[in-house]
């Protein structure tokens, strides 16, 4: 809760602050006799009144009734504090409470105290002050939360008979008309023709229930302060059990309709708001329930009528001298364009959409579509939900795109210095990813993102070979940024690693060696020497690209124990790069890789990343997360050729008829689709483990997923070069450029058969420990 926007007491709202003291005193911790308690009321809330406290450093918030006479039936802040109680027991985002008092003679009313949630509330729906791609991914972040609520068992909450069950929809329509009546200042034919409507339109299945908050939207969330997320759901006064769909109805308005109610918001629809309909894909998506809503347009204009109704109670509080908001007088002349609103809602069956389409799907430049569809991914796990359906077509295209946009750029200048210069259109998406908090997203401590989280990111910016280095996610800088942060000191981190993240610099990592089988790390020749207070490096490297930094595996005697890596700038003396090597046939797009030598290169002993001995047991760190990361990058990969390939069979005609008619091809999409998503689901289950189990619980399954994703990629994009025919093995097409990186996947990071000893070695030690288990 933002303590800035907490000002002094108002003057109907004051209470006793010495009784409150001695009250809490020895019951919330910070509070006692002698310390000092201040209290400051917060500005924003039009209900139960609501109080900043703090006391020798602890911040807490108290809620309590309004003085005066009430309307019946509302200000319940005992069921605020049940429903909270309740819902911060089963781990979803409230703030907690702490202590609740009836005692009304010990600041005027009843009251509750919880913690204070420190984050941001965002009181204007546009959310100023933030990207429109951050923008998107909170009224995202907000339905997922709404969908969670509605989720929630009942009984697991213990509230089985918190609410009335059965019947919700009806007793809304009737307590609402009551609410009005008891408070309307003068007559308003709209809101009794609204009334009556949604009486004689009652939905056929009332009977839907779950916990409801009854008043969620935008302000009521707490976002955490720099992630996208909901550390927070506030003001619970209107929760009970009922249909779910009353919560979401009212959520939708927010998004879409208030501003026929006042013009001045009409700039909401700008870039960075979700449609209507990709918010109820998302909400139904992780409900489980199917996206089609045919009463939406009761359960909106239920919502209208439920905020005039609020609108007409506020006013009426400022007459009586005890609104909790100093603007409350304002609230009388909003009932009646409310009502009428609710009323076109309710004539008409409505399908809410924006006056505008989601203005991130509706940019000129396909590539700015793509970096849309990995924010919305950003710490969500949507990746085949109706919304991401919605996405995907405009991701495939732009990726496409950028593909062929950077391989024009390189086709023209396959023959200059320009082929290493990384294109215009590279750079300027980074700033722009960069701009949005598309940054960094595979290093945990930096995005806060699982690896779970971050391997649907890494399958979408597989889609495109290019498409890593617009979020500086791009191997090898990825894995030697992993070194770093985990292993590296802090003047090694203050030197190559902050530079690697803001992506000023580049690296690369020198380890294969072109004169023996590097595939047995063991056989490397590339020895460290040390002299004083420096190492003498020598030997030959390749397959490391012409880069700022590299970190070199040397070996200075003996075998696994003696490895150490080795911080390496590339324009020391000494440090040759022979020639350029080509995949076949072709560069690198963009760096390039190379035969480097060293040739008694002289490097301070400080460049010893976590000391000497200890290569083997940081490579087996960095190459956990890093083959994670290269797996789902080939799962996206095989996404966008299996596209090719059935747009492809759809067009061409062979034989009096259409390619994908021919048995043989119709077999290879099946095979292509079955290998997807049987890697897919491999890669998911390594990254969970992965997350709760660590590297070397995740060994087996990570060494797994290497082998299963290099070989699903290179058949898939196989079968789409061949249903292409001679346009596959082209440039007019990305799918030769894919193939040459699908088949050295199976190289890197150690070839398959190394893999398939190890997997078979350690799937033999977990059979010989299940049998001695079983005896």
């Amino acid at each position: 809760m933002d303590g800035n926007r907490a000002t002094s007491v108002r003057e109907q709202h004051r209470f006793n602050a010495k009784n409150l003291q001695r009250y809490l005193a020895g019951k919330v911790k910070g509070v006692s006799d002698r310390s000092v308690l201040t209290v400051r009321q917060y500005s924003s809330g039009q209900s139960n009144p609501t109080f900043l406290l703090q006391s020798d450093g602890h911040s807490y918030v108290l809620r309590k009734k309004p003085p005066g006479r009430l309307l019946p039936g509302a200000h319940k802040v005992d069921r605020e504090y049940t429903v909270q109680k309740a819902l911060f027991s089963a781990g979803f985002p409230v703030p907690q409470p702490l202590l609740y008092c009836s005692d009304a003679e010990i600041i005027g009313t009843e009251f509750y105290v919880m913690e204070h949630a420190e984050g941001r509330i965002f009181r204007d729906m546009r959310l100023p002050g933030v990207s429109a791609a951050e923008r998107t991914a909170l009224y995202v972040c907000a339905a997922e939360t709404l969908a969670k609520l509605h989720s929630i068992d009942l009984a697991t909450l213990g509230l089985v008979g918190y609410g009335k069950g059965a019947g919700y929809c009806k007793r809304q329509v009737l307590t609402w008309t009551k609410q009005y009546k008891a408070s309307a200042h003068k007559e308003i034919p709209a809101m009794d023709q609204l009334s009556d409507w949604l009486m004689k339109n009652l939905p056929l299945n009332d009977s839907d229930i779950s916990l409801v908050h009854g008043d969620f939207r935008i302000d009521n969330l707490i976002f955490h302060p720099t992630e996208t997320r909901v550390v927070a759901v506030l003001d619970w006064e209107l929760s009970t059990t009922g249909h779910p769909l009353a919560d979401l109805g009212y959520f939708l308005i927010e998004c879409d309709s208030v501003h026929l109610v006042d013009p001045n918001l009409r700039s909401c629809c700008n870039a960075g708001f979700p449609s209507v309909k990709d918010l109820i894909s998302v909400y139904c998506h992780c409900r489980g329930i199917p996206p089609s809503i045919p009463e939406l347009n009761f359960f909106v204009a239920l919502s209208f009528f439920k905020l005039a109704a609020i609108a007409q109670g506020v006013y009426a509080r400022s007459l009586l001298g005890n609104a909790s908001a100093p603007n409350a007088a304002e609230f009388g002349e909003s009932v009646e364009p409310l009502a009428k609103v609710g009323l076109d809602v309710a004539c008409r069956s409505v399908s809410l959409t924006h006056s505008q389409q989601l203005a991130s799907l509706q940019l000129s430049s396909s590539a700015e579509t793509f970096i849309y569809s990995i924010y919305v991914h950003n710490g969500t796990y949507i990746f085949c939900s109706a919304f991401n359906e919605h996405a995907s077509k405009y991701t495939i295209q732009s990726n496409c795109c950028l593909f062929q946009e950077v391989f024009d750029y390189y086709t023209k200048h396959e023959h200059s210095p320009q082929r290493w210069v990384t294109p215009p259109i590279i750079e300027d998406l980074k700033v722009k990813a960069r701009a949005a908090g598309l940054w960094n997203l595979f290093l945990p401590a930096v995005s806060g993102l699982s690896q779970l989280d971050y391997a649907h990111i890494a399958e979408e910016t597989g889609c495109c070979v290019f498409a890593p280095d617009v979020f500086n996610c791009q191997a090898p800088d990825t894995g030697n940024m992993e070194v770093l942060h985990m292993f590296g000191s802090e003047e090694q981190k203050r030197v190559w690693l902050e530079p690697l993240l803001r992506g000023d610099i580049k690296s690369c990592f020198c380890m294969t060696e072109p004169d023996v089988a590097s595939s047995d790390a063991t056989n490397m020749e590339c020895s460290l020497e040390k002299d004083g207070d420096h190492y003498i490096i020598t030997g030959r490297k390749w397959w490391s690209s012409g880069k700022c930094v590299c970190v070199c595996m040397v070996f200075p005697c003996f075998r696994h124990g003696q490895h150490s890596m080795i911080l390496v700038p590339m324009d020391m003396p000494g440090v040759k790069r022979i020639r350029p090597l080509t995949v076949f046939g072709q560069d690198d797009k963009g760096s390039g890789f190379y035969i480097s030598v060293f040739v008694c290169v002289c490097v301070c002993v400080c460049v010893c990343v976590a000391g000497e001995g200890r290569g083997f047991e940081i490579a087996q760190g960095r190459l956990g997360p890093g083959r994670l990361h290269h797996c789902m990058r080939a799962v996206g990969l095989a996404e966008t050729a299996l596209q090719l390939l059935c747009q492809r069979a759809a067009k061409r005609q062979a034989f009096g008829k259409k390619l994908y008619q021919h048995e043989v091809v119709a077999h290879w999409i099946a095979e292509c689709r079955i290998s997807i998503e049987q890697t897919r689901l491999l890669t998911l289950s390594a990254a969970h483990a992965l997350d709760t189990q660590g590297n070397k619980v995740a060994r087996k399954q990570i060494a797994m997923i290497k082998v299963a994703a290099g070989r699903m990629a290179c058949k898939v994009v196989d079968c789409s070069i061949q249903v292409h025919g001679g346009a596959g093995l082209s440039s007019d097409f990305p799918l030769a450029h894919m193939y040459s990186y699908a088949r050295s996947l199976r190289l890197a990071d150690g070839p398959d058969e190394v893999h398939l000893s190890s997997i078979a070695g350690m799937e033999l030690r977990d059979q010989l420990k299940r049998a001695r288990a079983r005896l």
